[in-house]
């Protein structure tokens, strides 16, 4: 699960402006979803469910767990690399190779890439992924997080910012038609596409670190879901929006309570 990232570049102003007031026309099939409420307490449960802490208001499991009951649930899914261990479960050319054959690997965290790069392995990518979207939804999550959105970061170039765009709309368009809000997850220098894609909300991880927030709340205004993994992290994003946003800080491998090393703090 690829979660701990580096910063990114800012989003310019311009496009930013566009954004924002992109953020007054939403789509007919956007205006159909349930957004995450805003200023919400959170609780990121992507590495093992628990009952949420008193007073949480907002969830997100991965895939696999059953939503936590009496709260917005929002479901993880690892949209853009291949979890450990499940590389068998795609086919061989769908996992992006170099020019010398080599899997193209998220090095950080063990996952192979996928390949995204033309029309048909978009659509192909997708038709897997949104399989486990109308899982999620059966099983009455409200919203997705797909994560890896800036895996053509990690892809030695062989992934463009539009291929990533083009296939996450097609992710998008089915989420809505599942009446699913979806989030933009990380890649604060394409919220500008926020719109086109069909974006409804942000899940930021370490914007406060960062000090990239403000660019999020730009585009989407304050539907951002803030996750911090350090007490610095956390202290900014809580001076400068502890107020409008859902800020939480995690350990980095968001272990579920009762274990060693959980860590959950709130501004």
């Amino acid at each position: 699960m690829s979660r701990f990232r580096t910063s990114r570049v800012m989003v310019a102003a311009a496009a930013a402006a566009v954004a924002t007031a992109a953020l007054l026309t939403p789509t007919a099939a956007q205006a159909a979803v349930t957004l995450p409420p805003t200023h919400a307490k959170f609780d990121y449960q992507i590495g093992g469910a628990y009952t949420p802490p008193a007073g949480v208001q907002v969830v997100t499991r991965d895939r696999t767990a059953s939503p936590a009951a009496g709260v917005y649930n929002i479901c993880y899914v690892n949209a853009f690399q291949v979890q450990p261990g499940e590389q068998s479960q795609w086919p061989s050319d769908l996992l992006l190779r170099d020019a010398q054959g080599n899997l193209v690997i998220d090095e950080d965290w063990g996952e192979a890439l996928l390949d995204i790069r033309t029309t048909d392995k978009q659509n192909r990518v997708a038709a897997k992924v949104n399989g486990w979207i109308d899982g999620c939804a059966t099983k009455g999550y409200k919203a997705i997080e797909p994560d890896n959105y800036d895996s053509y970061e990690r892809s030695k170039n062989l992934i463009s910012t539009s291929q990533a765009r083009a296939y996450l709309k097609l992710l998008a368009t089915h989420a809505h038609s599942k009446n699913l809000a979806i989030a933009q997850k990380n890649t604060v220098d394409l919220a500008s596409y926020r719109t086109s894609v069909g974006l409804d909300f942000a899940v930021a991880e370490e914007c406060g670190q960062y000090e990239e927030c403000g660019d999020y709340v730009d585009a989407f205004g304050n539907n951002v879901i803030v996750i911090e993994y350090t007490n610095g992290g956390r202290t900014k994003a809580c001076s400068g929006f502890g107020s409008t946003l859902s800020i939480v800080q995690r350990d980095v491998d968001v272990r579920p309570a009762g274990t060693s090393g959980y860590v959950r703090k709130t501004c």
